[in-house]
């Protein structure tokens, strides 16, 4: 079993915290994590059991009236349960009564934002990160906020860069050692999702092109958003496009980086990346194998932005800090991928690099960000497939990928 970095906070949660929800992508692993934490005696009681399913449905309250703690999985599948939930937790408030878990996204929800409000944690947890895969703790976020690159000690470079890239972080991706098989588990996972999970979570009319509607935006992952353009091809209209992305969103599937904002800066660009959140999955949507991209490199960069952007989301997700993520983009084509900013708003930049060299010019989006941030500029990273932690100047560095588990 790997090691999953975000234990200890879901303990601490459990400790003060009257519900706590474990939510992110269905096989990232969240049932073996919450079983694990779980109070010794809870009782645990999953919604993918049909049996369960209709007693939760018929009688919610009645479903939970004779729980002490219980840790109920997949908890999307009866939003019903969660005004049940909340009489019982008003009645009685000791901490850790039920931790929940969720491979949808539940705060879209209105009604059961509303109802936790000041009772429920929110902890998302995505696929293995490379720190857990390796089974060595990252110090990144911590180092580079005080200005210092972590030197890597483990190095994947070259074609262990691509396989670890085309591999992601799905723990039964990394039980199978062949790309096809790997390949095959993850159509097989989506075509799952859309033939059962959003079902769960909406109403939709034109199901049929939502698998089409996948593609399509994997294709177009690390690209600024418009839904008009991603949805011409399939005939839909931009608010039909727009609500079908959201609800991949709320499955955990995508994301959407928000742009960098400055009041004092009227020159910025103002619309979202569209990124997918596991770079395997990813590179199975659009049929990108190993011998793919040794005859085509240039294919690398998507996948390997929205690797590195899985990667500092799950750093992200392990401290106790609140970091925020964006993207830079001005008028002038002046970009950077990645956009990290502290609780103190201190900043730092990183830009991906699929070569494995790295010149004076692939920092230029990188010194506009630093004049945007002012003082509040911390460190610029140009991340590549290399070995060795180069200056480019005050606080501005090329750095390997493998700093990112360092």
């Amino acid at each position: 079993m790997y090691p999953r970095w975000i234990e200890q906070r879901i303990r601490d949660e459990l400790s003060d915290t009257r519900v706590v929800l474990l939510s992110g992508p269905r096989q990232a692993g969240k049932t073996t994590l919450a079983k694990k934490v779980a109070a010794q005696g809870a009782a645990f009681l999953t919604l993918d059991d049909p049996t369960v399913l209709s007693a939760a449905k018929s009688d919610p309250v009645g479903f939970v009236r004779g729980l002490d703690r219980a840790t109920i999985d997949e908890i999307q599948r009866t939003p019903e349960l969660i005004l049940a939930i909340k009489r019982s937790v008003d009645e009685d408030t000791r901490p850790g009564r039920f931790l929940l878990t969720g491979s949808a996204n539940l705060l879209t929800v209105p009604t059961v934002a509303d109802s936790l409000a000041g009772r429920m944690a929110i902890v998302d947890l995505l696929p293995l990160s490379v720190s857990e895969i390796k089974r060595q703790p990252s110090h990144f976020l911590a180092e580079v906020f005080h200005g210092h690159v972590p030197k890597p000690s483990d190095l994947i470079i070259g074609e262990d860069l691509v396989t670890a890239v085309l591999t992601g972080g799905y723990p039964e991706v990394l039980l199978r050692s062949k790309w096809n098989r790997r390949r095959d588990w993850c159509l097989a996972y989506a075509r799952a999702i859309v033939e059962r999970d959003v079902r769960d979570i909406a109403q939709i009319d034109k199901a049929q092109q939502l698998p089409r509607l996948l593609r399509v935006l994997a294709h177009h992952s690390g690209q600024l958003v418009n839904y008009s353009s991603l949805g011409a091809p399939l005939s839909l209209t931009h608010v039909t496009t727009q609500k079908y992305a959201g609800i991949f969103e709320q499955l955990f599937l995508m994301c959407l980086l928000p742009p960098w904002s400055n009041n004092e800066l009227k020159r910025l660009i103002k619309t979202p990346k569209l990124h997918f959140l596991d770079s395997g999955l990813l590179a199975a949507l659009r049929d990108l194998s190993p011998q793919h991209l040794a005859a085509n490199r240039g294919a690398f960069g998507a996948l390997l932005e929205t690797f590195i952007l899985s990667e500092v989301l799950k750093l992200a997700s392990w401290t106790g800090q609140r970091f925020s993520l964006s993207h830079y983009r001005d008028k002038e084509q002046n970009e950077v991928d990645i956009v990290i900013e502290d609780e103190e708003r201190r900043t730092v930049g990183v830009e991906v690099k699929a070569g494995a060299t790295v010149t004076a010019a692939d920092f230029s989006g990188l010194r506009k960000l630093a004049e945007a941030s002012g003082k509040r500029f911390a460190l610029g990273l140009v991340l590549y497939d290399g070995d060795a932690v180069v200056p480019f100047g005050p606080s501005l560095f090329a750095a390997p990928i493998s700093s990112l588990w360092s």
